[in-house]
């Protein structure tokens, strides 16, 4: 892998991973369609380290969020009705719409391992997702903010969520779809994808840490590997900010249409 295919793949990581139009997909897609020959051990690395680039965009934009939840539950602990106050309950939702996500992973484990290798059903997911981001549209009435979301609310968007597993889902895409059917306005369904992000992506970036400890070369192209996880988290948090203020008067149908355009074209060109 070249500096410029990491900077490429970097901004195309950091973009994606938090636009509703899949990060996996267009990332398994871009360079097959480029012809990049990039080996399996390079990619692997990469995929891990622009996902923690995100990882780390997300946290610093939400920090203040993420602060909150943990010191109003630690100081909240012996009080009554602790599950009524919006902080914990905020943490405690994004802890149960990771649940599906974790399960779905265990249980699918090679089935979704083998789809990433396949440019032509990773572009049919891509034409799943538009069909999610119109479904969201269509029937969300846009009325239930953040604070309003209960336990069994983040349950369902955590079912959707798990369907990002394969490739060509996008994450925030179905997320942001088990959101809005349950009525959330678009910004706050964007800003519980965004941070139910986080535990998943730790959890995977630990599952991936034991698996890079075994690779002998790593040495060999960690330029390329830096210039991936700055790029990533850099654009990353420049897409967070953008989208949150897009979603506020802007509908998902552009992202729909976008996406299947790009499948289309994937499966003419694959």
């Amino acid at each position: 892998m070249t500096i410029f295919q990491a900077f490429i793949l970097g901004i195309i990581q950091g973009a994606t991973e938090f636009l509703p139009i899949s990060s996996s997909g267009h990332l398994v897609l871009f360079p097959h369609v480029m012809g990049w020959e990039i080996p399996t051990e390079q990619a692997f690395v990469f995929d891990v380290l622009v996902q923690l680039g995100t990882l780390l965009a997300v946290i610093v934009y939400f920090w203040t969020d993420l602060w909150n939840i943990v010191r109003v539950t630690f100081t909240s602990l012996r009080q009554p009705n602790l599950y009524s106050r919006p902080d914990v309950r905020l943490g405690v939702n994004l802890l149960v719409a990771t649940f599906p996500a974790v399960v779905i992973g265990i249980f699918l484990k090679e089935t979704i391992e083998a789809a990433f290798s396949n440019p032509t059903v990773t572009a049919l997911f891509l034409l799943l997702t538009a069909l999610l981001l119109f479904i969201a549209e269509w029937v969300g009435k846009r009325n239930v903010f953040l604070e309003d979301v209960k336990w069994y609310d983040a349950l369902r968007i955590g079912v959707f969520q798990a369907l990002a597993l394969f490739p060509g889902v996008s994450r925030s895409g179905a997320s942001i779809t088990g959101g809005m059917i349950g009525n959330m306005k678009r910004p706050d369904a964007a800003r519980f994808s965004f941070l139910m992000a986080i535990p998943v992506m730790i959890g995977a970036g630990v599952v991936a840490a034991f698996d890079l400890i075994e690779i002998s070369s790593l040495a060999s192209f960690a330029m390329p590997m830096l210039v991936g996880f700055t790029t990533s988290a850099v654009v990353g948090f420049l897409t967070i900010r953008w989208l949150l203020n897009y979603l506020a008067k802007n509908s998902l149908y552009v992202f729909s249409f976008y996406l299947v355009v790009i499948s289309t074209l994937a499966l003419i060109l694959g």
